[in-house]
């Protein structure tokens, strides 16, 4: 009998992530400083991302140009491959178009730009074949880079495909709502990256190739819950036929400052990230769940802050959370 039952429980796994579509979303909500999980419910079902894709994307990228010390403002040339990648395209980008490494980030961050980021993964993805001295597809190359950044924070269950998260099956590229919430957590760390993705618009610029001449086009931000009451900054939209609406929130609150008797004080910063996969409604839930969250955090912390020896309680980044 028990073994039937783990029989039936894989038979429905394999059947559920066969499917386009999940019939029950994945969420997860964590307080990111502490790594403390408030609420989850499926969140470690690997299941399509789509455009959350673009958040690994945009790291790598950002990393790269850190390491390398190459400036933002570098101009980089849309390749010809553009063509074979449909979707978003908020730029109207052309194979030959030339904009800046910035640019290009604003697009695929806040525009969910599936050519910028393509056009992106492809200009690091030939320094870093140059750099080796090697020969091979410089996307390719780059959706190593995307994966092992995955596998140093731990996300065990994520498999990235593409830079920008279209894929032909859905089963070649996936995640769980848990480890979207460590890629969050640990983005969210940058302050460039944040920056990133709390503009509501920016004016960026495309040289095209045709003219010669350059345009200015607004890009407008796919996360509508920026700001307002609830006080998110950040971070990512995605949606596809096969992921449903996803979102990736980071929200805010005052720090808690504690003084002492001495005179000196401690500042606890409090942001939450709730992560939302697979939903039919993402921005009511995610209203939803950032105020469920924060009355779960606020029961949490009325208490002291326990924990359990429990390490799905929390979710700890590979050298700290803050």
């Amino acid at each position: 009998m028990c073994f039937l039952k783990k029989f039936m429980g894989v038979v429905t796994a394999v059947a559920a992530f066969s499917q386009p579509i999940l019939a029950k979303e994945s969420y997860v909500v964590v307080e990111r400083h502490s790594g403390k999980v408030l609420l989850a419910d499926n969140s470690e079902v690997k299941r399509p991302v789509a455009s959350l894709t673009k958040i690994a994307t945009s790291k790598v990228v950002l990393d790269w140009a850190q390491a390398t010390n190459t400036n933002l403002s570098t101009m980089i040339t849309v390749p010809s491959t553009i063509n074979l990648v449909g979707g978003a395209n908020p730029m109207s980008l052309q194979p030959g178009d030339q904009m800046t490494l910035r640019d290009a980030l604003y697009s695929t961050l806040m525009g969910s730009d599936n050519k910028a980021a393509l056009t992106l993964a492809d200009h690091v993805g030939r320094e870093l074949l140059m750099k080796r001295q090697l020969q091979g597809d410089p996307v390719g190359a780059f959706v190593v880079e995307m994966n092992k950044l995955a596998k140093s924070l731990g996300m065990t269950r994520t498999k990235f495909a593409t830079p920008h998260g279209l894929v032909a099956n859905p089963r070649d590229s996936y995640s769980t709502a848990s480890d979207i919430a460590r890629l969050s957590m640990h983005v969210m760390k940058d302050t460039a990256f944040g920056f990133y993705v709390k503009q509501t618009s920016r004016e960026i610029s495309v040289t095209r190739a045709a003219t010669a001449s350059e345009s200015k086009v607004t890009v407008e931000n796919t996360n509508k819950m920026l700001g307002g009451e609830l006080k998110i900054k950040g971070i990512k939209t995605g949606t596809s036929q096969a992921a449903g609406q996803c979102i990736a929130i980071c929200a805010e609150r005052q720090p808690f400052v504690q003084k002492h008797e001495d005179g000196g004080a401690t500042v606890t910063p409090v942001e939450m990230v709730v992560v939302i996969l697979g939903s039919a409604d993402r921005e009511g839930q995610g209203k939803r769940l950032i105020t469920q969250g924060w009355q779960m955090y606020d029961g949490w912390r009325s208490v002291g802050y326990p924990a359990t020896a429990d390490r799905r309680e929390f979710i700890l980044l590979p050298g700290g959370n803050s």
